[in-house]
């Protein structure tokens, strides 16, 4: 459905909408706990809050999230995705259907006596093949047939695994063997079109809508949060530098979400695998996404029984290698040389998700980030030197930051700490302020009349208009103190 519906409102022409990992990830404990309705009504929701955020053009606020902060919690739904495969890997039981990062692992190593074999086998082969034909050299265009066949071998090569484990298992049944744990019956068919769930019975027990939001709880705001940052960054990443309307995108993203839930959806949004599949595959207009829903379509209508025979562990290769491949190791590299505090906040994030909770722990580096800008904000970085000019020793203060009310008491403070070891005049250099605000006039009112109470002077130059305005305002016994000239003609 999503896809269909993107093809209306949509304005990236190569993203696919649908089902994503981490969106699986992040509605598993709930759909365990409560039933399947859950996931259905957290659709719905989901695209109830995405809708009003691109009405009221809120989606701003999105700008508080930190590449390091998308970049840590990618990387930790990729390693917690990856840690939930080993043991189909492996072909050991999955005895408890949800675990943490720790558990997961602790529980295959008290679980070393129930590895298959043939599961490790066929998984490792897997694993291996996914990395032989991602390097199989190949073009889309130009080039030898060679190497167009080597570009479609490379395109499919997840399709072209889990086609071998199906025929692998299918032989084996022929002959009345089953070696691997497989996927089992699925449900075949398409779903009625209802409203969505607001009430639901699972294991004995009904939950009406006032509850089942309650037990959604920190989930049903960052499900939203998580799915518009994911959309929106791969929308730009596939926009190749043209302007992208991401109040549109998120507009289109909430409906995909809201009719989906009609269906009996899951939570939905931009798939990156799918989305880089289009536009190498040279997908011109967002129309594509009526063949991958058709596909879609069929797949669930006449294939499903297929499904049945495909072996976990071939599912299991498939995940860990696309989760591998989401580890972004090149930026990790240039967060480390840029700037260490980005690095910290990334492994800060990363680790809180990894180890605490996907939710937690994007608002623990959310948290982390504007700590670090308020403290900057208080902090802002301001260069005094003492100076002879003309025979007298001025003392210079030029801030090289904004200046706002967090920082108004410090700034004074340090102007009148370095006055106590020079009895010089104070110029301070407005060159680098576009404004500021009545709190950091107030506190340069102040220390002008700590100054005078010391014998000394405070000159204000390079101001622009702004900055006079404000000052005329909240300082006027100021105005004499405005000298437009450069620090280097007084």
């Amino acid at each position: 459905m999503a896809c269909f519906v993107y093809v209306i409102f949509g304005s990236c022409k190569n993203i696919t909408i649908g089902p994503t990992a981490i969106m699986a990830l992040m509605i598993q404990p709930l759909v365990i706990n409560y039933g399947p309705d859950i996931a259905v009504l957290i659709c719905f929701l989901k695209g109830c809050i995405i809708s009003l955020l691109s009405i009221f053009h809120l989606g701003f606020l999105l700008d508080f999230i930190s590449l390091p902060v998308i970049t840590g919690f990618t990387s930790a739904a990729a390693i917690t995705i990856a840690s939930s495969q080993f043991k189909p890997l492996l072909g050991i039981p999955l005895l408890r259907r949800s675990e943490k990062f720790v558990d997961g692992i602790v529980s295959i190593f008290k679980n070393l006596d129930k590895i298959n074999v043939w599961d490790v086998v066929l998984g490792i082969t897997t694993l291996i093949s996914l990395i032989i034909l991602k390097n199989i050299p190949g073009k889309r265009t130009g080039g030898s047939k060679i190497l167009k066949i080597g570009w479609m071998i490379t395109l499919g090569r997840n399709a072209i695994v889990v086609i071998f484990g199906i025929l692998i298992a299918f032989i084996f049944d022929k002959y009345g063997m089953k070696p691997f744990h497989l996927t089992g019956t699925m449900g075949q068919g398409l779903p009625p079109f209802t409203p969505p769930p607001f009430s639901t019975t699972f294991n004995n027990n009904t939950y009406n809508f006032i509850e089942l939001t309650r037990n959604m709880g920190t989930t049903l705001f960052t499900i939203p949060i998580i799915s518009t940052i994911e959309h929106i960054a791969i929308a730009k990443a596939f926009a190749k530098g043209k302007s992208l309307d991401a109040t549109q995108e998120m507009l289109a993203l909430g409906l995909c979400n809201i009719i989906g839930s009609f269906v009996r959806s899951m939570p939905v949004t931009g798939s990156f695998t799918r989305t880089a599949v289009n536009h190498a595959s040279g997908v011109r207009t967002p129309l594509g996404g009526i063949f991958t829903g058709g596909l879609v379509l069929l797949a669930a209508g006449l294939l499903a029984n297929t499904f049945k025979l495909i072996p976990k562990a071939t599912l299991a290769a498939v995940i860990i290698s696309a989760m591998y491949f989401m580890l972004d190791f090149q930026t990790y590299r240039l967060f480390w040389r840029a700037k260490k505090l980005d690095f910290l906040t990334m492994i800060v994030t990363l680790f809180a998700c990894v180890f605490i909770s996907l939710e937690i722990g994007i608002a623990i580096g959310v948290s982390l980030n504007l700590i670090l800008l308020l403290y900057f904000s208080a902090r802002p970085a301001v260069k005094i030197i003492s100076e002879q000019a003309n025979e007298c020793a001025i003392i210079y203060v030029t801030p090289e930051e904004a200046l706002t009310f967090p920082a108004a008491e410090n700034l004074r403070k340090k102007i009148m700490k370095a006055c106590e070891e020079s009895a010089s005049n104070v110029i301070f250099n407005c060159k680098n302020l576009k404004r500021i605000d009545a709190t950091v006039a107030k506190n340069v009112k102040l220390l002008a009349q700590d100054l005078i109470l010391r014998g000394q002077e405070l000159i204000i130059i390079n101001s622009s208009a702004d900055i006079n305005h404000v000052f005329n305002i909240i300082a006027p016994e100021l105005s004499n103190k405005f000298k437009n000239l450069e620090s280097s003609n007084l």
